[in-house]
């Protein structure tokens, strides 16, 4: 056994870990985080992929929810001594449909009410009504989506509700709360194209149109990036990495990569240290945090002695993956529907609700998309500074993709596995970009493309490259996350403890998971 001596020690360097030994240091707790990568960070990292001077997010690129955290809210003024910096998007989010026409959401509420009653007097008047309800009904539904799973808490938020909108609206925001991102969409806006523009949204957190309990999330990107904009990294998305990585060694813990915890061990109920892959071992007098997929932690402990919840770890369900491609280009994109475009953070192409809705359901069947939804992240036209002076980088990501494929919906790739089928399927995707924007791949000085395998081989925690560690549908989510009874992050073994996207409330930079465990134990 090691002769060193930490009353934490914290397996896994994701954004959620370092949140929550900041939480345990200021508490006056001795920290150790392990991660096994060579880079902090987990899937929150920037990285020259394809050109010197080049810098591209490997995965997560917003990072509105970190900036806008009760976590960054107590620590942004030393994460911001230590270097962390952001940039604001004014124009947030667009789509592109196949007519040539474009609909986008920014910070100018006359802009985006003005381009909506392009399309639909009606929906403008009701996009106005929600703008001036955002405020209130987003602290109750983000009050439920920062608590804890406990009935105090879920007590307080409807007491809260009650006073603010009475019964009945209490009732709609419950009804709203239950709602598929298609059946709310479909209630509030009579324009296909509007609905369009905010369905993927929900697709970033495994939602799918007709996946209930999704609504929420088209709602708060869209009214939260109205009323605040969209935030990234100056720099790329790893300067809040590497802000938090200082801030902890500057209070006395420490960051140590290239170390693999394979184990955790425990006696009589009770974990007590971790081993190496090098076969060291390495106590900890208080607490074990395992920032890691459902089975991997099964792994680790060989069990925990409770069956139900190791075969709930057994049994966690994974959502599809993902394939990113990253690009070095001489100048941004020449949008068809217009130069406004190049000034967005992001351009989806998913032209209607249906298009969505097969992109998610082919993969769940194992084939590769026909027409996948391609979210084409434009960071350079907000935060040059990525980039060599007069070129951008342009983030690529598809969702949804099988981890594991079994055909190809359109009947054009012929191969088993992501090693043969990457190259063409990342064509398709290209052709489908070239489609909106004429004359992309003569711009084009450099491409990485990721697969859902390349995703998992850097982060176990991607399992089949899915980048939100696990489906977050009603029956995986809440106090069922990720196991019924866990979802604080305890588990069966006293000392030992869960966090990260697995665990509620879910996958998000705005490291909810990490928050209330380190508030929880402090």
């Amino acid at each position: 056994m090691s002769n060193e001596n930490h009353d934490a020690i914290i397996v896994g360097s994701g954004h959620n870990s370092l949140v929550c030994a900041l939480y345990l240091l200021r508490a006056g707790w001795s920290v150790r985080v392990l991660e096994r990568a060579d880079t902090p960070g987990g899937a929150v990292k920037t990285l020259e992929l394809t050109e010197p001077g080049f810098r591209h997010d490997w995965a997560a690129m917003n990072i509105s929810n970190f900036r806008n955290s009760a976590f960054y809210e107590e620590f942004g003024p030393a994460l911001e001594r230590q270097g962390a910096e952001f940039v604001t998007a004014e124009n947030c989010f667009a789509s592109v449909y196949d007519d040539g026409t474009w609909f986008g959401v920014g910070t100018d509420i006359e802009a985006n009410v003005a381009r909506i009653a392009a399309l639909s007097e009606r929906d403008a008047e009701t996009w106005k009504s929600l703008t001036g309800s955002f405020a209130s009904r987003a602290a109750i539904v983000g009050g439920l989506m920062s608590s804890p799973m406990k009935w105090t808490a879920l007590t307080g938020l409807g007491f809260n509700a009650l006073r603010q909108h009475g019964w009945g609206g209490t009732f709609d925001l419950v009804r709203f709360a239950l709602s598929s991102p298609r059946d709310w969409l479909g209630r509030t806006f009579e324009s296909e194209k509007v609905r369009a523009a905010l369905a993927p949204w929900g697709m970033h957190v495994d939602y799918a149109p007709d996946i209930a309990t999704g609504a929420i999330f088209p709602y708060l990107e869209a009214f939260g990036d109205q009323a605040g904009g969209l935030s990234l990294g100056k720099g790329g998305a790893d300067t809040i990495v590497r802000a938090m990585v200082a801030e902890i060694e500057a209070q006395g813990g420490s960051v140590d990569c290239g170390t693999e915890v394979t184990r955790i061990l425990h006696k009589d109920g009770k974990a007590h240290a971790v081993e190496t892959a090098d076969g060291r071992k390495i106590a900890a007098n208080k607490a074990i945090i395992a920032n890691v997929a459902p089975k991997a932690l099964a792994r680790m402990t060989g069990g925990t002695g409770d069956a139900d919840y190791d075969e709930g770890l057994d049994t966690f369900r994974h959502a599809p993956g993902t394939v990113m491609i990253h690009l070095a280009l001489s100048d941004l994109p020449d949008w068809r529907a217009g130069p406004e475009l190049r000034d967005y953070a992001y351009v989806t192409i998913a032209p209607t609700l249906d298009t969505i809705a097969l992109a998610y359901q082919q993969p769940m069947a194992g084939l590769l998309p026909s027409e996948p939804m391609i979210v084409v992240g434009q960071p350079t036209a907000i935060d040059p500074g990525r980039a060599p002076e007069g070129k951008h980088t342009l983030w690529l990501q598809v969702r949804m993709v099988p981890g594991d494929i079994k055909g190809d919906a359109a009947g054009q790739i012929d191969a088993a596995d992501w090693d043969a089928a990457l190259a063409p399927f990342s064509e398709r995707v290209l052709d489908i970009v070239e489609r909106h924007a004429p004359g992309l791949r003569d711009r084009i000085l450099g491409m990485r493309c990721v697969s859902p395998r390349d995703l998992e081989a850097d982060n176990p925690n991607l399992v089949g490259g899915d980048q939100v560690c696990g489906s977050h549908h009603l029956s995986q989510n809440a106090m069922f996350r990720p196991v019924r009874g866990y979802s604080d992050g305890t588990t069966p073994l006293e000392g030992l403890y869960h966090t990260g996207a697995a665990v509620w409330p879910g996958a998000s930079t705005g490291a909810g998971p990490g928050t209330l465990l380190g508030r929880m134990l402090t």
